[in-house]
């Protein structure tokens, strides 16, 4: 049973790139602002967790995923409560708290044309890279924050975006 306390993206909207210079042809683009999460569409799902794998499979890639509950407010102050995080009455920290019980891990189809934000050494300036290339940084060990994913709504339930998620 694995449980952490987190500090929100809320500070990545205070963070202004340090660099002037125009990024070159053929460049990934990037921002030091971690653009909020967008509304799911209806029938769409989201879920926060942790990339164990991501292999090519054919034309397509296979995600190993480990789910996490991504808290706020009074089930966040519960939970960490009851995990003596913090004592009755107190606040979490940045209302932010991740509840990470079970370690099953669940199977996903990512297309080619999924949308991947990463962070570049945890930073919270956003790239956007390919799942390809995200399957590089997975596979060297290189992507130890946890990711949001947006799932589509008809079989075979495709991830459509993968967004990491800053943590200070």
């Amino acid at each position: 049973m694995k449980r952490s306390l987190v500090i929100p993206a809320a500070a990545a909207a205070l963070a202004v790139s340090s660099s002037g210079a125009a990024p070159s042809a053929g460049a990934h683009r990037s921002a030091c602002l971690q653009p909020p999460a967008q509304p799911t569409p209806a029938g769409q799902t989201r879920m926060y967790g942790h990339i164990k794998s991501l292999t090519r499979k054919g034309g397509r890639f296979e995600l190993r995923f480990d789910p996490a509950w991504w808290l706020s407010g009074v089930p966040a102050e519960r939970a960490a409560v009851e995990d003596k995080m913090i004592r009755p009455g107190e606040p979490v920290p940045n209302d932010y708290y991740i509840v990470d019980d079970g370690h099953r891990l669940l199977t996903f189809v990512v297309p080619v044309s999924a949308k991947v934000t990463f962070l570049p050494g945890g930073r919270p300036c956003a790239t956007s890279i390919s799942v390809a290339k995200l399957a590089q940084r997975v596979s060297g060990g290189k992507v130890r924050l946890g990711f949001w994913l947006r799932i589509g709504a008809r079989y075979p339930s495709p991830v459509l975006a993968l967004e990491e998620q800053y943590q200070p």
